[in-house]
């Protein structure tokens, strides 16, 4: 049995059979490229039809297939290898209840005949389609550029007043953000091992939310709990509703074997800055404001880069700036009794997230997976809770020097 092929405002969509309920979620347990530099197919074996939403995008060049809530039970390393006109691909919730897979192609492609057919045995349902070469002009920007600008486009957070001296609420508590980088289809850096960034930061992030809220000062927000997609606008704006008086983003870095993977290891801590500290900030910095796109957001070209730099006078005071380069000093004091840190670690670059205008932010990278001994103590949970303790201890310092600097009544 196959589907007939429906396309609407350029957007391809492919259905077959009884979708899912509501309550169920279908289940993907194989996925391979399959062709060569001409015509390459792709596929995907699902326990049951759903309706899946097939586009492509520009700068640079991915293919887009959103589906609804899918779980994804693939073998470790899948989408990792080239192969025809796919470069990689990768996969995972892009929010709650949509799955998504992009595939990073070699070059401008054209979507031919999608569908979803049973198979022999009626157990599931295979999903494939087919890309074609075709020309940078007849690409243009992609089938779903509007559909992805629409899609992402939102004002920007309301404007907020800077921290004060006595920022603490009536209540007497700081409000507090932590932001796990990464997650659902962005997987961040990926360790030799397989093991991958979005899954310790999430790990680190809940035990440092524990710790904070077991002291009764804090009040404690994340910007993701669970395995899901956040663009780097909704972290922003998570924290401006909030009014948030520390944003601490949690991610953990890699290098490559031409930049000392094996031998370069420890925490770094980062803060805003309009000129990265050193090459290396922006190359991290690039990187991690790369996570949209990794994601199949289509983002302006350099707009990432400018935007921060844009605002970064205009609207984030030289007070904030000065709180975040005090509590970046007071991490560094408390991180050394609990592990090793980066030979340089504090450096500054221009990240989107840390475009917070109302609160004092810090990017922690709290090791490289590429570093085997760095590795072993991200994946254990003592260490866990030994860097959440010190840094619970570094909010502890910076909010009592703040409270101490409040004056009296």
């Amino acid at each position: 049995m196959r589907t007939a092929l429906a396309v609407v405002a350029m957007l391809m969509h492919v259905w077959l059979g009884a979708p899912v309920r509501a309550a169920e979620t279908a289940s993907a347990t194989r996925a391979e490229v399959s062709g060569d530099h001409l015509r390459t197919t792709f596929r995907l074996d699902l326990s049951a039809g759903v309706t899946a939403e097939i586009y492509t995008l520009a700068n640079p060049y991915r293919v887009i297939v959103d589906l609804p809530d899918v779980a994804f039970h693939l073998p470790d390393g899948t989408g990792q290898e080239t192969h025809g006109l796919v470069r990689t691909f990768r996969y995972g919730l892009f929010a709650e209840r949509k799955a998504r897979v992009v595939l990073d192609t070699t070059g401008p492609v054209r979507i031919e005949r999608a569908a979803m057919t049973a198979k022999p045995d009626g157990k599931g349902i295979v999903f494939a389609f087919d890309m074609v070469t075709t020309d940078p002009a007849s690409f243009g920007t992609g089938t779903g550029a509007g559909k992805a600008a629409e899609a992402t486009a939102a004002p920007p957070p309301p404007p907020a007043e800077p921290p004060k001296a006595d920022a603490l609420r009536p209540d007497g508590k700081a409000v507090i953000m932590i932001d796990p980088g990464h997650g659902g289809i962005d997987g961040g850096a990926v360790s030799a091992s397989g093991l991958l960034e979005k899954e310790v930061v999430l790990a680190a992030a809940a035990e440092l939310e524990r710790q904070l809220a077991a002291t009764g000062r804090y009040d404690v927000h994340m910007t993701r709990t669970s395995d899901v997609f956040v663009s780097l606008d909704q972290r922003l704006k998570l924290s401006a509703a909030q009014g948030v008086d520390l944003f601490v983003s949690l991610h953990a870095d890699s290098l490559s074997e031409q930049h000392g993977a094996q031998v370069v290891r420890g925490a770094t801590i980062y803060t805003l800055s309009e000129r990265a500290s050193d090459e290396q900030a922006r190359r991290m910095a690039e990187k991690e404001n790369a996570s949209d796109l990794i994601a199949g957001i289509n983002v302006v070209d350099g707009e990432g880069d400018e935007e921060v730099k844009s605002i970064l006078f205009d609207l984030m005071t030289r007070e904030t700036a000065n709180f975040s380069a005090d509590f970046s000093n007071v991490l560094v004091r408390k991180l050394k009794s609990a592990t090793s840190l980066a030979r340089e670690p504090q450096r500054a670059a221009a990240f989107k997230v840390l475009k917070q205008s109302h609160a004092p932010s810090v990017l922690i990278e709290l090791g490289y997976l590429s570093n085997p001994e760095d590795e072993k103590l991200l994946k254990s949970p003592e260490w866990r809770k030994k860097i959440a303790a010190s840094i619970t201890a570094a909010v502890d310092a910076y909010f009592a020097k703040r409270t101490a600097a409040s004056p009296g009544p």
